[in-house]
């Protein structure tokens, strides 16, 4: 049998552990990122569904690749250095799927992380893998960062719009898998 006492310390025992629930609400609340706002100093992290951010950096052909100017074109924008055994087995993929729809639209930046590499040996990897898309050279890792680049290789998957619509972290990834990505991000060209 229960005494009046008993259902007295039940209460006293719940009302915290709400207060606690309510406050724990209350500070997620408050501590949400509004788009375009800085996080510890910094834009938020690049997420689907948001612009890409923009960037400038050299490439290794000599000239300035902004990524602002690609606006209208679908992009795959992949972070890579020599040395990832991933990024070497998947960027023949990345060639021949930018063979096959470069003349509908499709633009192939690959970034390599130069502050991480030798240019020398990002050189010898392109000639080696015959790649003819653009090669940007992200000398101090800046861009990277920006992307919250940590894991190589990362793919972003940009429409035409400038956002993002997808995002592989790690690979290689299969050659259907970015065709498919790429006949999707074409297909929004059309609308």
């Amino acid at each position: 049998m229960s005494s009046p006492f008993d259902s007295k310390w039940k209460t006293w025992l719940v009302w915290p552990g709400w207060l606690l629930l309510a406050a724990a609400l209350l500070w997620t609340w408050a501590r949400r990122t509004q788009p375009g706002t800085l996080v510890q100093g910094r834009p938020p992290a690049p997420q689907v569904g948001f612009p890409a951010p923009d960037f400038t950096l050299p490439t290794l052909e000599g000239s300035t690749l902004r990524l602002s100017d690609l606006r209208g074109q679908a992009v795959i924008l992949n972070f890579w250095a020599s040395w990832c055994p991933p990024c070497k087995a998947e960027m023949p993929a990345l060639q021949r799927v930018y063979e096959a729809y470069q003349p509908q639209g499709l633009v192939v930046v690959a970034v390599n992380v130069t502050a991480q590499d030798a240019r020398p040996n990002v050189e010898a990897f392109v000639a080696e893998h015959g790649l003819t898309f653009p090669v940007a050279l992200d000398l101090d890792a800046r861009v990277a960062a920006a992307y919250r680049v940590h894991s190589l290789p990362t793919t972003f998957f940009i429409g035409p719009d400038g956002v993002i619509h997808d995002i592989v972290i790690g690979g290689p990834m299969a050659e259907a898998l970015l065709r498919q990505r790429a006949e999707a991000l074409l297909a929004l060209k059309e609308k």
